[in-house]
């Protein structure tokens, strides 16, 4: 591998513009098969199969209207007071015109609703007090003695029919009473809720449709009258570049300039990096027209581009402008520095595609999905630091260096450590360090699962403004209403088995009310809407559901489904909580394997694999504390902490492991190379860690930049995962990397590197660093460091 990237490096150094030219034309062929094959993406986050998903599928079936998507709309007057009569009117219609809108089935208007509730309710009660009257005069008058017969069985059967007619009356009374607590006008009379139900199912509602209605709505609204929306119909493609992405690239150019010491330099892995990303996410979304991709997709693809295009170009960089110090000509340098430290970032990258494909072991198709985008979009940075760099190196020459660095070509540069570190410093590290690690872990120990809901957007969002509203005006329950099913085995569903049933359901805990949706047509199916106490991701609403659901069979054997985004989202998490040990299973196990080849040491793996555990669970634990406790909430913008984002702790595993391999890879292949030329074992330590801790100390640097930049996005699923992934780099580079593995090398010894003889006699040799390359070109400068030097290379910029 190595000789080929030799000549591929040569190769492009001397066929630079075709080489630029052929990305170029790479570049627009993707971003042409985006716009013409580019689909639409989905903010809806479901998997298959679940008992959601098949109470879900069985309403489509039994109730065809109740199958679409549905979306709801907060109108509330602006100063607080009730709606005028004017104001409802214009709403209303405002309503009704919205429901002929292309994509929209039917609307709900909410004051129309009001007042057939009322008109109800006026009508029971004035049908309990004529059936009562009734009776009264059927008693006295059977009170009569001397009734003929005939006249006696009459006045019976009427009586009959008045004692069913108010049984009925109570039946529909007691569903009303249940239903209570359900209302679509607040009690001031200063907000109300209205639906809006698609034509097609939540997944397959078209971003255009929802604008539809958000400007149709927006545009209509009368004086007096704002209008906020749910989720469901605002929730569509986050922003990809925003003012904190921004910044964390700025922070990444400001990295390589410090450096580097060369503007020019420093802008090279930038070009690089941006170049992967447009190849990368555009060729991804692309796929978007055949397959399902979840919005955030795209987004991951953005943060590993950039990060690992950044990095990969970094690392031959600067292996490149140390041979050109060195006095190695440039092509040559190009070349050498393309199959050794391009080597290792082919190898670096195969380790991050490994953990990002595993992610479709999961059985779980938007995951399984995100990896694959991720792995196309590293595959590319990939590709694209072993041939354009080059390329863009034989263009630029030895502008790479400063004008003050080009000065001291030839020259000794930087000097290698004689001395191991002290036993006492490295047992003081590894105690500190595990300490350390353990108490940012603790929280995770209280981490809970779930999907973001209305109260994670940004405060001064529609989505926001619609769920506090609502949590005031209506309930918190009214963010997250369930939707029970009840199967019956006969056609039996009247009105008495809608009490029966909706009876046991309001006597659960934090049920706040019951109202029946429906019955199908043939009888068998009853459809329920039941409002909990408390939001769609508090613990008591998670309770509840598992509380319904445990209720069946009921009597007569009636079944319970259970439905609904607090349902979902329950059974999302749940699914891949128990998919996530298994996908971690796969990632440590590849851990051990793929480091056992390229350090040929039993220790060192399991040293590396144990460390990246320590980083993963401080990383949950980091999270936990800021997302769901809410700590340093005004920082980060956490203004209403929650359960975490149910599929991050598995997207977690496959990222941090493989940047985490990158890391061991660079600062430990060093060490690994200076005991092979005849350091000893706990000197070689340390002359690895001098050799690679600038460069990896940059990289690190500049994917928690870039990481970092996102945490700052108004959408809450990328927040808390650019959180998680920069705070998950800060933990493994610097305190597993560059800490606590240097010091538990040094306590080991010679012992880091033993390998049973029978394993070293059928380990292939994996030349990482291209050692038998450098061998083979004795033009390459002979250093007795391994990767880098610790000195700057420059002081200057030009």
């Amino acid at each position: 591998m190595a000789e080929l990237l030799y000549r591929l490096g040569r190769f492009g150094a001397r066929r630079a513009w075709t080489v630029l030219i052929t990305w170029l034309v790479v570049l627009g062929a993707t971003v042409t098969a985006y716009f013409v094959a580019g689909g639409t993406l989905s903010s809806q986050v479901t998997i298959p199969g679940t008992k959601t998903a098949q109470v879900t599928e069985q309403l489509a079936e039994k109730f065809p209207s109740a199958s679409g998507g549905t979306g709801t709309i907060v109108f509330h007057t602006t100063d607080g007071s009730a709606f005028t009569d004017e104001q409802r009117t214009a709403v209303g219609a405002l309503l009704t015109g919205t429901a002929d809108l292309d994509g929209v089935s039917s609307t709900t208007d909410p004051f129309a609703t009001a007042a057939q509730i009322a008109e109800q309710t006026a009508q029971l009660t004035a049908g309990k007090e004529q059936v009562t009257g009734g009776l009264a005069q059927i008693d006295a008058a059977l009170a009569q003695r001397g009734l003929p017969a005939a006249q006696k069985a009459a006045i019976e059967q009427q009586k009959a029919e008045l004692d069913a007619q108010s049984r009925q009356l109570e039946l529909s009374e007691q569903l009303l009473t249940m239903a209570s607590g359900i209302r679509t006008v607040a009690e001031d009379g200063s907000a109300a809720v209205g639906a809006v139900i698609f034509d097609e199912a939540q997944l397959d509602v078209t971003p255009e449709t929802k604008q539809g209605v958000v400007d149709h709505v927006t545009d209509g609204v009368p004086a007096g009258v704002e209008a906020d929306f749910s989720n469901e119909i605002t929730q569509n493609v986050p922003e990809v570049l925003g003012v904190g992405e921004v910044i964390g690239l700025l922070i990444a150019a400001i990295t390589l300039l410090v450096m580097l010491g060369s503007l020019i330099a420093a802008a090279l892995p930038l070009v690089s990096a941006l170049t992967g990303v447009g190849v990368g996410v555009t060729a991804a979304l692309a796929l978007s027209g055949v397959v399902d991709m979840l919005s955030i997709t795209p987004v991951l693809g953005v943060m590993l581009g950039l990060a690992v295009g950044i990095d990969y170009c970094l690392f031959i960089l600067n292996r490149h402008r140390r041979q050109l110090l060195a006095g190695m000509p440039l092509h040559e340098s190009i070349g050498l520095a393309n199959g050794t430290s391009g080597n290792a970032v082919v190898f670096a990258g195969a380790t991050v595609l490994v953990a990002l494909l595993a992610l479709n072991l999961t059985g779980i198709g938007f995951l399984g999905m995100m990896g694959t985008v991720g792995a196309i979009c590293v595959a590319v940075s990939v590709i694209i630091a072993v041939t354009l760099t080059p390329a863009l190196l034989s263009l630029l020459g030895l502008r790479v260096l400063s004008r003050k660095a080009r000065a001291t070509i030839g020259q000794q540069h930087g000097t290698v450590p004689t001395q191991p570190m002290s036993t006492g410093r490295a047992v003081i590290t590894v105690v500190a360090g595990l300490a350390a690690l353990i108490v940012i872990a603790l929280p995770a120990l209280d981490l809970r699962l779930n999907l973001p809901d209305g109260s994670s957007e940004a405060q001064d969002s529609t989505q926001y403004q619609a769920y506090q509203l609502i949590e005031d005006k209506f309930g918190a329950g009214v963010n997250g209403p369930l939707l029970v099913v009840a199967s019956l085995p006969t056609p039996d569903a009247d009105i008495s088995e809608q009490v029966k049933i909706g009876t046991i359901l309001q006597e659960q805990a934090d049920v706040v009310a019951v109202a029946p949706v429906g019955v199908s047509t043939d009888k068998t199916l009853i459809a329920f809407q039941v409002i909990p106490a408390e939001g769609p991701t508090s613990e008591s609403t998670e309770q509840l559901v598992r509380d319904l659901r445990d209720l069946s069979p009921l009597d007569g054997d009636v079944t319970l489904g259970v439905a609904g985004s607090a349902s979902g989202n329950i059974d999302i998490s749940e699914q891949l909580a128990d998919a996530l040990p298994t996908y971690l299973a796969v990632v440590l196990g590849l851990s051990l394997i793929i480091l056992i080849f390229v350090f040929r040491s039993i220790l060192v793996p399991l040293t590396a694999t144990l460390g990246f555990v320590l980083s993963l669970f401080a990383t949950f634990g980091g999270i936990t504390a800021i997302f769901q406790w809410g700590w340093l909430g005004a920082i980060f913008g956490v203004h209403d902490p929650g359960p975490i984002l149910s599929f991050l702790p598995t997207i977690l595993i496959g990222i941090l492991f493989g940047l985490a391999m990158d890391y061991q890879l660079f600062l430990v292949s060093g060490m690994r190379e200076a005991y092979a030329h005849g350091a000893p074992a706990r000197l070689a330590v340390r002359q690895g860690l001098h050799a690679g801790r600038t460069v990896v100390t940059a990289a690190a640097i500049i994917m928690i930049a870039v990481f970092g930049g996102f945490v700052f996005s108004n959408s809450a699923m990328i927040r808390s995962l650019g959180f998680g992934l920069a705070f998950g780099v800060l933990t493994d580079a610097f305190l597993v990397r560059m800490l606590l593995i240097p010091a538990v090398m040094h306590l080991l010894g010679r012992s880091a590197w033993w390998l049973p003889a029978w394993l070293d006699r059928i380990l292939p040799n994996v030349d990482v660093e291209g050692a038998a390359l450098e061998r083979s070109h004795p033009v390459a400068p002979q250093t007795p460091s391994s990767e880098e030097d610790d000195a700057p290379l420059v002081t200057t910029t030009s």
